[in-house]
């Protein structure tokens, strides 16, 4: 995936956050219906799981991620923590599998170049998973509700 580093990062972060907030509610519709957690799946890709971490008036947090089973165990990639500002309609990426969230990984917080050229990429990869997730017959409406 190639690196794409705008300008002026600040507004395209939001913008982004913008983008991915409409593309988690066309590819999970029913979200805010949702209490604990979810999973679908597709005959031709590994099942989609969403679990939610914490819920607010105006926040959701949830972990989204593809659930592989090899055998006994599973694996949950990419792992994706992602925080919905539902009133503000943006859906920002926190974490992931291979990266820490922004307030582990940078302790100072005037390192501020760093942590949006951090958040850029963590928000710009949920994009591109976001885009493939909605490419495949993934289908929210009549999810499996986990306990």
């Amino acid at each position: 995936m190639g690196l794409l580093n705008p300008i002026d990062k600040s507004f395209c972060l939001e913008q982004l956050c913008a983008a991915n907030y409409q593309k988690l509610f066309r590819l999970i519709p029913n979200l805010q219906a949702i209490t604990e957690s979810a999973l679908t799946s597709t005959s031709q890709q590994s099942p989609l799981q969403l679990k939610i971490i914490e819920r607010t008036p105006y926040t959701l947090t949830i972990e989204l991620s593809h659930c592989f089973l090899d055998n006994d165990t599973s694996l949950s990639l990419p792992a994706v923590i992602i925080r919905i500002y539902l009133d503000a309609k943006l859906a920002e990426a926190l974490s992931d599998y291979a990266r820490d969230p922004v307030s582990q990984v940078f302790a100072d917080a005037s390192a501020s170049k760093a942590i949006m050229d951090y958040k850029w990429r963590l928000n710009y990869f949920l994009q591109k998973w976001l885009d493939h997730c909605l490419q495949q017959p993934y289908n929210f409406d009549d999810v499996a509700l986990i306990a």
